[in-house]
């Protein structure tokens, strides 16, 4: 095994190796001497992205991953071992104000991962012009520029989201549902800037003949995920590694469904190798929960894992449009990814959390905590 790889916690090397297993029906050639140039390489996905090119990189014989972001919240000290693999050319980059053709390698890309865009959503209210623009001018810029590239392919992240507040009919919710999302609401910045990005993936594909490919991720938790992220799955990590109550803000009756990363980031790599423009959900279609449920479900494994002694009660938050146009139900059909992907999500959410909480207690706190 690459000593690179002897940095990563035991739970984590298994699972990159599932993921690794998962894509077993995509042809090696696709990843063979390829260069996959990534935004926002320092979030959440980019960190599992990352770490999966660092464990798989040398049997996939993959060439280059060049890996750009704007580090706005600082960089992650995990990022150094990325930084000493010679595989990696990591960029300081602002996919808003700067120019990809400054970047000498994003010539050679064969895939590009568009992952740039704040995805919290007390984070993107704060940054709200900046979340509108990486996910329409900063993804219009890569367009352009990989207009007369020969890519293979290039993946935009959009986000379940666009979808707004599904009534009861739709949930499931099927990619063929155009949403229910008000345009001048407090997360509308992220919403809209997701649907606007999908219209350009749409006729950059048509127009164009851009190889682009479209994923709307579900509800992701996992190793990765900041736990000052202010999402709720890292939310109630935080609670339970620092031994205190979870606290939800909310009634805790919403539902969602969460998808283990493993899962999804091997729902990615399919969608991004597709062989044509089209748009999937990645998620997982159960067990369809409460957040008073998740926080019953971390609490279990926190006592099991972190000998937690907290407990569960609700709070009410100080930002008064903290519930504003929130999601009551989020559940992906997935009917789509799984006929003509083979997509197959595993992880449940209760072996989930327990290996995310599992992942945090094995590892330096510089993976989580930064």
């Amino acid at each position: 095994m690459d000593s690179r790889q002897n940095i990563l916690s035991a739970e984590l090397k298994e699972d990159l190796s599932r993921t690794l297993r998962q894509l077993a029906d995509i042809p090696r050639e696709k990843f063979r001497d390829k260069t996959f140039l990534l935004t926002g390489c320092a979030g959440f996905l980019g960190y599992y992205f990352l770490r999966f090119f660092q464990y798989a990189g040398e049997e996939l014989k993959i060439r280059k991953i060049i890996a750009l972001d704007n580090f706005m919240f600082g960089e992650p000290p995990w990022m150094q071992s990325i930084r000493e693999d010679g595989r990696f050319v990591i960029r300081k980059f602002d996919i808003i104000h700067d120019r990809i053709d400054s970047i000498p390698e994003a010539a050679e890309a064969d895939y590009v991962i568009h992952m740039a865009s704040i995805a919290s959503p007390v984070f993107y209210r704060k940054y709200p012009i900046e979340t509108v623009d990486a996910n329409v001018w900063g993804l219009r810029a890569l367009f352009d520029f990989y207009l007369n590239k020969q890519l293979s392919g290039f993946l935009f992240f959009s986000s379940s989201e666009l979808y707004g507040n599904p009534d009861a009919a739709h949930i499931p919710t099927s990619e063929e549902y155009y949403g229910y999302v008000c345009a001048t609401g407090p997360r509308s910045c992220y919403d809209e800037a997701k649907r606007f990005g999908e219209t350009l993936c749409m006729l950059y594909a048509q127009v164009h003949s851009l190889p682009v490919r479209v994923v709307r991720p579900f509800n992701n938790y996992g190793p990765g995920m900041r736990l000052g992220d202010k999402r709720v799955p890292a939310d109630f990590a935080l609670n339970i590694y620092r031994n205190q109550d979870i606290v939800i803000l909310s009634s805790g009756t919403p539902t969602r469904t969460f998808c283990y990363i493993s899962d999804s980031v091997a729902g990615y790599f399919k969608v991004l190798m597709h062989h044509e423009y089209d748009y999937f959900n990645i998620g997982t279609e159960k067990p369809e929960i409460t957040i008073a449920q998740l926080a019953e479900i971390y609490r279990k494994w926190g006592k099991e894992l972190f000998h937690y002694t907290g407990t569960v009660r609700f709070g009410n938050s100080d930002d008064k449009q903290y519930l504003t146009n929130n999601p009551q139900r989020r559940c992906p059909d997935i009917t789509k990814a799984r006929t003509l992907l083979n997509y197959q999500p595993e992880i449940p959410v209760e072996d989930g959390v327990r290996r995310f909480l599992t992942f945090i207690r094995e590892s330096r706190e510089s993976e989580f905590l930064w």
